[in-house]
């Protein structure tokens, strides 16, 4: 049983269905619980259309879901109730308590800035209960190794987000132009698109480099980075576009693609630009410097600093050998550490660490692999 918040169109979500539409429903029969829910949420429809049920939460209180979700795993009596959000963990927790289900809890991104975001009592609860989680990043699980807090978990396992390499497939790059720079990610705060806006002002500038940006996602800070861009005089350079369901059609444009957050865990963005070719510039925040080998799949900066943002995107706009060159390193890597085969695996594996005994493989063999092959709708 997968436990989540809501789901729209985020990251978690999407790795959710990913996960979903990699195991063998042969052997396994799984079911989600969504503690908001409407029925026109991006993922509920694709989600019911593996043929994985999805569960409301009645109860119009705090208190009235969480007894209508124990009520729901004392009759679906699951053998793991995994909490896909932060602060759904202490749910997954509380509605397992006495029965022979197992609790594992997420954290899917930066460990303190979960706590944090989540607030004050649900933060601290939610960091504590499960006492086993799996991270996303290895960043986030050194964060919990180096807490002293009493709230957090006890035991944590690292499960890198996967990538649907069938969807995402290199792309041909446009080797003539100006070079098209594509940023992926909400228009929020903690992406730092003002970064790139200002290291893209300096490009021109300083190094006389013809060039667009493009940057898709759509959110709260769409207004204040158009008025960036104006105050910058570079608005007829800068395209913004809303939230896109399916990237590959900016992707396949781009020459190369930025990232510029302050906190990551395992960023969707840095696989999808794999998965498809193009090499990245990425600020050194989550797993960053894990996913792309700097130099080689593409470039790896610290996090605030301007002069080696804009240096290095200096380099690639200059260079659309080089950019290929990283482009198909990075598709190598990517086939090789980030298929969603693994990202079962390595789940189910996390599931067995936390004390789950998975069912006798069928005497059926021509069934095949535990984890069928993913297909894209």
């Amino acid at each position: 049983m997968y436990l989540i918040g809501e789901l729209h169109r985020g990251g978690q979500e999407r790795q959710l269905y990913y996960l979903l539409s990699g195991m063998d429903r042969a052997t396994y029969d799984p079911a989600v619980v969504v503690w908001n829910c409407d029925d026109d949420d991006f993922h509920v429809g694709r989600i019911r259309a593996l043929g994985v049920p999805v569960h409301r939460i009645g109860g119009s209180t705090r208190l009235g879901k969480l007894t209508a979700f124990r009520r729901l795993v004392a009759d679906l009596d699951p053998d793991v109730v995994h909490s896909y959000s932060f602060h759904t963990n202490v749910a997954a927790s509380w509605a397992t308590a006495g029965t022979r289900s197992i609790a594992v809890g997420s954290i899917r991104s930066d460990f303190v800035w979960a706590k944090h975001g989540s607030g004050r009592l649900l933060g601290r609860l939610s960091a504590r209960w499960p006492a086993f989680h799996v991270c996303n990043s290895f960043a986030a699980a050194a964060e919990v190794r180096r807490s002293s807090s009493r709230f957090a978990p006890r035991r944590c396992e690292v499960v890198p987000n996967g990538i649907d390499l069938v969807r995402f497939h290199p792309r041909p790059l446009e080797m003539h132009g100006p070079p098209r720079i594509l940023g992926l990610g909400y228009f929020r705060p903690v992406k730092r698109w003002d970064r790139l806006l200002q290291a893209s002002r300096d490009l021109w500038l300083h190094h006389g480099c013809d060039h667009h940006v493009t940057i898709c996602g759509g959110g709260v800070a769409h207004a204040s980075l158009q008025r960036l861009a104006l105050l910058l005089d570079i608005a007829d350079r800068v395209t913004f576009l809303d939230h896109v369901d399916d990237v590959t059609g900016p992707l396949a444009a781009s020459t190369f693609v930025v990232l510029t957050s302050e906190l990551e865990g395992c960023p969707n963005a840095v696989m999808e630009a794999m998965a498809c070719g193009r090499a990245v510039i990425a600020t050194d925040v989550g797993d960053v410097r894990r996913l792309v080998d700097d130099g080689r799949t593409g470039f790896v900066v610290p996090s605030g600093d301007h002069d080696a943002l804009v240096d290095r995107l200096a380099t690639l706009a200059r260079d659309r050998e080089r950019c290929a060159a990283m482009g198909h390193a990075a598709r190598r890597k990517a086939e090789t550490e980030l298929s969603l085969e693994r990202l079962v695996s390595r789940t189910l594996n996390a599931y067995r660490d936390a004390g789950w005994k998975p069912p006798a493989p069928s005497p059926d063999v021509s069934r095949g692999p535990l984890i069928a092959p993913t297909t894209q709708p």
